[in-house]
């Protein structure tokens, strides 16, 4: 007999082709009147590069500010000293210290989502490198978390900056809005998503670089989209 969890899974496929590749307004369309949880669903964006991280020149990382915001309230922790501790401070970061914060994190005590340091900061936090490395959250300056503008990155982080690196499969994934959002905002965080997927191209990638894209609600299937449909215009 059917569980009442297979027949719901079953009855959010309906009206999906697995095989198909559908345009990107489309494919927004059928995840969002699939997301039917109790709470507010991510929407969440998979994508395929045809590269293998294993070689340095085809790691592929950044950082991407999604124009309508994420939809997630993160907490952010900022390593600095003196007045670019109290600009942090000023900035709304959630926590914020040198030395103390450090025994705190090494510890194991980890109280927020996103890590910023003033580069100043570096030799300190980079010793917490076995704790914060595994949850992908130690700070670069590549995706603007090492910096001095601290107010300008706790904004970013608290505005909608989602990071973003490939993982042994070749594939980045991310949340990129929720379910409540309007369809065009969706789209607009996507397309924003992909061209800064797509920038941060690395100079080893040989072949098409963007293979496969799916987007997919936290509790409903995976929709796979058109890629061109994504990146173009």
């Amino acid at each position: 007999m059917a569980t009442n969890e297979g027949k719901r899974i079953r009855a959010a496929r309906e009206g999906i082709e697995s095989v198909k590749l559908y345009g990107i307004q489309d494919a927004v369309k059928l995840v969002k009147e699939r997301a039917k949880a109790k709470f507010d669903e991510t929407i969440e964006i998979s994508m395929n590069l045809g590269v293998d991280p294993r070689h340095a020149d085809q790691m592929v990382r950044g950082v991407c500010n999604l124009p309508n915001g994420s939809g997630r309230t993160l907490r952010v922790g900022v390593f600095a000293r003196g007045a670019k501790a109290e600009e942090a401070k000023a900035a709304g970061a959630d926590v914020v210290g040198a030395e103390e914060l450090f025994e705190i994190v090494n510890g194991g005590t980890i109280d927020f989502d996103r890590c910023i340091a003033t580069p100043d900061m570096m030799p300190l936090v980079g010793r917490l490198g076995k704790v914060l490395g595994p949850r992908g959250m130690m700070p670069n300056p590549k995706v603007g978390t090492v910096t001095m503008d601290i107010k300008a990155a706790v904004a970013a982080a608290k505005g909608g900056a989602v990071e973003f690196r490939v993982e042994k499969a070749g594939i980045v994934h991310a949340g990129i809005g929720k379910a409540s959002f309007d369809e065009a905002k969706l789209v607009e965080n996507i397309k924003a998503f992909a061209d800064s997927v797509s920038k941060a191209k690395p100079t080893g990638a040989k072949g098409t670089y963007i293979q496969r894209i799916a987007i997919s609600s936290t509790m409903g299937p995976g929709v796979k989209v058109d890629p061109s449909s994504v990146l173009a215009g």
